[in-house]
């Protein structure tokens, strides 16, 4: 538990790890932006860990402590409150000052110098101890903490200047667009398979780099790669979305055995086995190993395009439920222990939940099919701001590349070359792309001279909301918790 709590403090707002100011400095956005993308994602996990707990509590038979032997929570809150105080001051800055990351913290540290200070001082009063005495060795824990901290910037300059050097090194030479190539070869442009690859990728270099320097090689690399083939296959992946998704697990790595150092850590302390103890942290923190490919295909998650305070906490509500389920499949517990029919219909709910749009175009689809050789001719008309997408397929070095772009229709179009900037020549059963306008719809979302249209389909209009999918899923949930009240009382 220790382990999985301690990992994700760096996706915790309001401060996160050293890693988020970093992606709101590559990204051009202000630190508050990623505060806001972060907050629904962390604050699940979080509660999942609380529920997750409570599970195993279920499971082991465990009681609670009697109360007698509880510390008293006001006398030990009120002892170390004036350690939040610098936290506050920081808070207080980044969010509500909007200053920049690096005056925040100076001024925070400056301020913790200050109540070091007035702490020894307070404290040699009660305990007879000179005020000269205790300034002294305020003086000195604040010069260990100095040294201290300095010692542990080290690791991070230099995973950030060796970061610059590879980003430097890759735009110049051109190796990010050879490595899109190679890439989107070994996962066949697929863009499931890219995630997991690049999923794996950062667990494997989080083994051997801290979490701010694995996010800066694989951000560097891989992100430009994400939302290359994201667009080729449909999506719009926002820029926030790859970033943090890259950074999850980054972080995950630290507990993914068998190099799981937060593991080895925790183990230090319990004397327990490190690589048990791995293993275990790894079952809990499977529940954060999710939301990075959710929030890839739902940015709603991160409150992307929500449009009132509302339609976050449905977002909220929703993802919570969602994440619970999903927590007691995997734990196989709910109110008592889940058979295994229970489990699967948890997974699915989960993800029906998470990804309601997927059922949805099951049932009604959001595009549908039109004639290549209408569209070609102009015959097949499209409304003024439906989107089509064509289905096209590219011969490169490494073989044939599946393409998918989408293309909104202007106002006013009477042919292809019109409306999207792209003009098809028929040959036999084989449409080509012959022409493209210079910096047209179609040549600004990657079509190229030569790329073979497979099928073009147009975006249907009258589609119910993705919402109407909530419903059936919790219906559904209503149903095993019904079965699973049944059976305690039996």
């Amino acid at each position: 538990i220790e382990v999985a709590a301690s990992t994700n403090g760096q996706l915790m707002p309001p401060i996160m790890g050293a890693a988020a100011f970093i992606i709101a400095e590559l990204l051009g956005i202000s630190y508050f932006d990623v505060v806001k993308a972060a907050f629904i994602p962390a604050v699940i996990s979080y509660i999942a860990l609380i529920y997750i707990s409570h599970l195993e509590a279920l499971k082991l038979d465990l009681k609670g402590m009697p109360e007698s032997d509880l510390p008293h929570l006001r006398k030990t809150f009120f002892r170390g409150i004036h350690f939040l105080i610098p936290i506050g001051l920081l808070v207080y800055l980044l969010m509500v000052e909007r200053w920049t990351p690096g005056s925040s913290v100076f001024y925070s540290i400056m301020l913790l110098m200050v109540v070091i200070v007035i702490q020894h001082v307070l404290v040699a009063g009660r305990e007879g101890v000179t005020i000269a005495a205790a300034v002294k060795f305020a003086f000195i824990e604040i010069y260990d903490g100095m040294i201290a901290g300095a010692r542990n910037m080290i690791g991070i300059a230099i995973a950030v200047g060796a970061a610059g050097i590879i980003v430097g090194a890759v735009s110049s030479t051109g190796l990010n667009n050879a490595m899109i190539g190679v890439v989107e070869a070994i996962s066949g442009g697929n863009i499931y398979a890219l995630l997991i690859l690049t999923a794996v990728l950062c667990l494997l270099l989080g083994m051997g780099l801290p979490t701010t320097a694995n996010y800066l090689v694989v951000a560097s690399l891989l992100a430009p790669v994400l939302v290359e083939l994201g667009s080729a296959a449909g999506l719009v992946l926002p820029l926030i979305a790859v970033h943090l998704f890259v950074f999850y697990f980054g972080i995950l790595a630290d507990d993914t055995p068998p190099v799981c150092l937060a593991a080895f850590a925790a183990a230090a302390i319990s004397r327990a086995d490190p690589i048990r103890t791995g293993i275990q942290g790894f079952t809990y923190d499977i529940r954060t190993a999710i939301l990075p490919f959710i929030f890839i295909f739902n940015p709603e998650l991160l409150l992307i395009g929500v449009t009132s305070v509302w339609h976050g906490l449905v977002i909220f509500f929703i993802a919570l439920v969602a994440m619970a389920c999903f927590s007691s499949a995997t734990q196989g517990w709910m109110i008592v222990k889940a058979k295994w029919y229970e489990i699967i219909v948890l997974l699915v709910i989960t993800f029906a939940l998470f990804r309601p749009d997927y059922f949805l175009n099951l049932v009604y689809p959001a595009y549908a099919p039109v004639d290549i050789e209408a569209f070609r001719t102009g015959k097949a008309v499209v409304e003024p701001g439906l989107r089509i997408r064509l289905h096209a397929v590219r011969t490169t070095d490494y073989g044939d590349r599946f393409k998918l772009y989408v293309l909104e229709t202007p106002k006013s179009s009477k042919t292809p070359k019109d409306a999207y900037g792209v003009t098809l020549k028929r040959d036999g059963d084989r449409y080509t792309v012959s022409d493209l306008a210079f910096q047209g719809p179609a040549e600004k979302r990657g079509v190229k001279f030569g790329d073979t249209v497979t099928a073009v389909d147009v975006e249907q209009t009258g589609r119910p909301a993705k919402e109407w999918v909530y419903p059936i899923a919790l219906a559904l949930l209503g149903v095993i918790v019904l079965q699973q009240r049944r059976r305690r009382r039996r």
